[in-house]
């Protein structure tokens, strides 16, 4: 276990302190409403994700920008449908945290299906498992759903409260079916040592983190910054890297989880054939139910020198 996951996961008596007690109550409340059935957390979810749609946000800009720059062939009828069941599934998605994070392992099981699990097996002895993944609004509950049934580490980004922290990193190892450790996404070398050791670590290449340890390469036919970090991981520790998906079924059904071959021929040594490739992985993994994406992310935050802003944001209120 590495310093930062450490420190996170370790309760401390400061986290007790008056200035914390709102949001110990805020996620006590949370948690009381996850202990309704599952059809009513749905539209529970849908209920919140609705009324923030009906809101003017940054983050709705940015989705609706996305959206239009992915799907430039689609009428425009069908672009706002997709943006509202987008917001629909953001919300769900606010249940199926707290789901993943407090419901208990026999309870959650009930809902997920499984396919490809064999493809973990498939992998030689002591050799470490990349599950190549996206940031589906489904990300939590897919998460536990793979924890519960082999061993999985993950990448995470810390939170600013220490409290939500604390509560994020229990509630994401929570489901593991052995010892998860949770890294910070800033912690390379602790993942390269877990992959060493033949550890099966979640990894998301699917957004944009600059260009201090990426590249520009096509994503939706758009030149997006994209990280080497999958091909890069894969050459320095010899770790197999495996495509899973995980989307929401319709109704109540529940979760399909999908795990696929590994891929072969990977790394090809070429950083941007590499990442072409993950790029297209990770378009044919949002083509599945491109409604359940994490579209308000800033995918094409980063620009090639001379091309023009995409977003056009207001600048934050200081």
């Amino acid at each position: 276990m590495n310093s930062n996951e450490s420190k996170a996961a370790k309760f401390r008596f400061e986290l007790l302190h008056p200035k914390h007690w709102p949001i110990w109550l805020a996620f006590g409340l949370w948690r009381f409403i996850t202990i309704l059935p599952f059809p009513i957390l749905l539209m529970t979810g849908k209920a919140i994700g609705l009324l923030v749609h009906s809101l003017p946000s940054r983050r709705k800009h940015i989705a609706k920008r996305n959206i239009e720059i992915c799907f430039p062939d689609k009428m425009i009828a069908e672009k706002q449908k997709m943006l509202r069941d987008n917001f629909i599934s953001m919300g769900i998605a606010i249940m199926e945290t707290g789901m993943a994070w407090w419901w208990s392992k026999r309870r959650l099981a009930k809902l997920i299906k499984y396919d490809g699990l064999e493809h973990l097996d498939s992998v030689n002895p002591g050799q470490g498992i990349m599950l190549l993944g996206i940031h589906y609004t489904t990300l939590e509950i897919g998460g536990g759903a793979i924890s519960m049934a082999a061993q999985m580490d993950g990448m995470y980004r810390a939170h600013g409260n220490p409290v939500y922290d604390f509560i994020q990193v229990r509630g994401r190892a929570s489901k593991g079916a052995g010892k998860t450790v949770l890294y910070e996404r800033r912690d390379v070398r602790g993942t390269m040592k877990a992959l060493k050791k033949g550890r099966t670590v979640w990894y998301g290449p699917d957004q944009d983190y600059g260009l201090v340890q990426g590249l520009f390469a096509p994503f939706f036919g758009v030149k997006a910054a994209t990280v080497y970090g999958t091909a890069r991981f894969a050459k320095v520790t010899g770790a197999a890297v495996i495509p899973v998906s995980h989307v929401r079924l319709e109704g109540s059904e529940g979760y399909q989880v999908t795990i696929y071959p590994s891929l072969e021929e990977f790394p090809a040594g070429d950083d941007l054939v590499d990442a072409t490739r993950i790029n297209q992985i990770v378009e044919k993994f949002i083509l599945l139910q491109p409604d359940q994406y994490l579209w308000a992310h800033r995918r094409f935050k980063n620009r090639p020198e001379g091309e023009p802003d995409l977003y056009n944001l207001p600048a934050k209120r200081k």
